[in-house]
């Protein structure tokens, strides 16, 4: 029997990487600590680094590089990558983002120089929706292999036991600031919200609004500029609280009818991710990829403006398109999507594990980068999206 690809993912601790490589067939190795780091703490990572591969040579397969590049110099992965390229390992990357959420935007190009270091030399590229595959096929030449994102609700989650949240008369939209990452524009997006909510009211669509916010946040001048926008409002109460737990988080969004993201910048949202497993609409900004995430009538994005008059359009469309929180209707969508969850992750499953495989297959230690395109002929993944 061959036996399991033993695989450094960066980081093989994060959920993600976890699902996606669910598989007797792989085998992670775990993440190495940084000096003085605590439990669970995996930046800035340490098997990223030359040194560390030739030094750990016979004990993997192949470097998968997820998350944690914003760590290093462009030298520095380069290295890393010759460094697996000369033991022989593969290395394939998985680009969740051409836009990095945790930096500022003055601060994106050091990101996109270590994209366009990175993605011409190594053996695989991945990324999560036909979207961003097309961005990455026109700025580099490559072709990614798509693999839709997994599902992010716990495994105790289950069709019986997945919160629906309370039927109410009025629709109530959310918006979670979390503690304000730079990739997140909390006024300007709060403006547009408490806009959106005016103009459907004066429609008849008597929505209210919920604004959450940690109360520990990284800009303060941000945080004290929402605290003034939703005070503005009647219909937009803001809630601030300490970052919640994973369960305490999915009964939250359940409560909601629409979710609105409110990001400045990126490409793919977990969150989108949550609230579709959740059955709740969503309405995302003009950006990224977060439209191709999940083609359906209950996923929107439009350019977020101050006059809120495309988010009300876009929010009155998902609104009827979606199932009202507490309803029959909406458990009945997330019944089926968790169906459809299982069907599609386990695909995604194996198709890493022949990702894998053939990269491996085709890797020896000095041989030239193979072409992405080896792994083409490995089964699609369904991607059928099941109406709401």
């Amino acid at each position: 029997m061959t036996r399991p690809l033993r695989v450094v993912a960066v980081p093989a601790s994060h959920p993600y990487v976890r699902t996606v490589t669910a598989d007797d067939a792989i085998t992670l190795i775990d993440d190495p600590r940084p000096e003085g780091a605590g439990p669970g703490v995996w930046w800035p990572p340490v098997a990223l680094d030359a040194a560390w591969i030739r030094a750990h040579a016979d004990e993997a397969d192949l470097l998968h590089v997820h998350f944690g590049t914003e760590s290093f110099d462009v030298a520095h992965l380069v290295a890393a990558v010759e460094a697996a390229h000369a033991v022989g390992w593969p290395v394939v990357q998985t680009v969740h983002d051409l836009d990095h959420p945790q930096l500022a935007g003055s601060d994106q190009a050091r990101y996109l120089a270590q994209l366009d270091a990175l993605l011409p030399i190594v053996d695989v590229v991945l990324t999560l929706t036909e979207g961003a595959a097309s961005e990455i096929a026109r700025r580099w030449g490559r072709e990614a292999v798509v693999l839709p994102h997994p599902r992010l609700l716990g495994a105790e989650v289950t069709a019986d036991r997945a919160p629906i949240g309370l039927s109410r008369d009025e629709p109530l939209i959310g918006m979670h600031l979390k503690d304000l990452r730079p990739g997140v524009d909390g006024p300007g997006a709060v403006s547009a919200l408490v806009a959106a909510v005016a103009a459907l009211r004066s429609r008849g669509v008597l929505a209210a609004a919920e604004v959450r916010l940690h109360r520990s946040v990284r800009d303060a001048d941000a945080r004290d500029e929402v605290r003034r926008i939703c005070a503005t409002s009647e219909s937009v109460v803001l809630v601030e609280h300490d970052r919640l737990d994973d369960a305490a988080l999915a009964a939250g969004l359940a409560r909601l009818d629409a979710c609105v993201l409110p990001y400045r910048h990126g490409t793919h949202s977990g969150w989108l991710e949550l609230c579709w497993d959740l059955g709740v609409p969503v309405v995302a900004p003009a950006t990224g990829h977060y439209a191709s995430q999940h083609v359906d009538p209950t996923v929107e994005a439009v350019p977020f403006a101050a006059d809120g008059v495309a988010l009300a359009d876009a929010l009155g469309r998902v609104l009827a398109a979606g199932s009202p929180s507490g309803s029959a209707a909406r458990r009945d969508v997330i019944v089926d999507r968790l169906a459809e969850r299982a069907v599609v992750d386990a695909a995604v499953v194996r198709r890493h594990v022949g990702v894998y495989r053939a990269a491996v297959g085709e890797r020896a230690p000095g041989a030239a980068v193979p072409a992405s395109a080896s792994v083409s002929d490995l089964p699609v993944i369904p991607t059928e999206r099941t109406p709401a």
